[in-house]
């Protein structure tokens, strides 16, 4: 069952909503219902899309690899 919902959004991005929904051969409503319907669905990597999932376990890292760590050092090494 559909139902109408009205939204207020900024002009500029509703036109370009628009016109990307029209290149792509897409309505404007599909692309918001698509959007929400993403975002609603819970966390789980069957709802992952395609070209998510190829990329999902791509690397390998080692047990004991701390990202915290890793990142702190990657961001001092960029930035001191």
């Amino acid at each position: 069952m559909t139902t109408k919902l009205t939204l207020t959004v900024e002009k500029s991005i509703i036109d370009r909503a628009k016109s990307y929904a029209k290149n792509t051969g897409r309505s404007l409503s599909e692309l918001i219902e698509n959007y929400l319907e993403t975002i609603t669905q819970e966390n789980d990597q069957d709802n992952l899309s395609p070209k998510l999932k190829k990329i999902v376990g791509a690397v390998k890292l080692p047990k004991n690899f701390d990202e915290k760590k890793e990142l702190r050092s990657y961001l001092e090494k960029k930035h001191l």
